[in-house]
């Protein structure tokens, strides 16, 4: 859990933050359709799991900029970024219809990552306890998958005034439109740490790593 302490005096949105840290306290959350043709071809391909590809595909956008590894540090009164941010995921128990958290450690190697998630993932899969430890996990990012739907939008509502700058991100079921597979994607962020173009960059920088797994244009 290494971080630098960002400093304000050279920070690129120290304007943009001081207003939305002191001012006007909210967050902004965009949903977006992304093309999952090509990942989920890959995933037939390689007899993997879609779902951890398209994780490790989202944890690799998150932690190409350092936009969304930010925290802040309520104690001291600073900006904190951190080297590395990983996914907490989840497992969805069908019998009691609950979730378990699932903290797995990022990687940017795809194999050492894809073992992780899916060893993680079955190791939930014995215990229905929810398992929530943030206090331990402070630079985990919300990853969650609504499977059951390929909705239109998405909304996370944290308590106003809350300096929660950690990404959260849900995906819902892809669906074909025009020959191919397009999912809902929805990227909420901290108005102080992310303005529109900051969310924005998130699905582009998602497409470019599909592309980049996948081999795939």
């Amino acid at each position: 859990m290494n971080y630098q302490i960002v400093d304000m005096e050279t920070y690129y949105r120290r304007g943009v933050l001081r207003h939305f840290s002191e001012d006007c306290k909210c967050s902004v959350s965009i949903t977006a359709r992304l093309d999952v043709t090509a990942l989920r071809a890959f995933s037939k391909r390689t007899d993997t799991r879609f779902y951890i590809n398209f994780l490790y595909v989202l944890s690799r956008a998150l932690n190409a900029r350092e936009d969304y590894r930010l925290a802040w540090d309520w104690q001291n009164e600073r900006l904190l970024c951190w080297d590395r941010i990983n996914p907490a995921q989840y497992v969805f128990h069908e019998d009691t219809e609950t979730f378990t958290v699932v903290y797995t450690e990022y990687d940017p190697d795809y194999d050492v990552f894809y073992a992780r998630a899916s060893a993680d993932a079955e190791a939930a899969k014995q215990t229905r306890e929810y398992g929530l430890d943030s206090a331990h996990h402070p630079n985990w990012f919300d990853a969650s998958c609504v499977p059951w739907l390929s909705y239109d939008a998405l909304h996370v509502e944290l308590p106003d005034g809350y300096l929660y700058f950690s990404p959260i991100v849900n995906w819902g079921a892809y669906r074909e439109e025009n020959g191919r597979l397009m999912m809902p994607v929805t990227v909420r962020l901290n108005h102080a740490a992310a303005d529109g173009y900051q969310i924005a960059r998130v699905f582009r920088l998602i497409e470019d790593e599909i592309r980049s797994l996948t081999g795939e244009q």
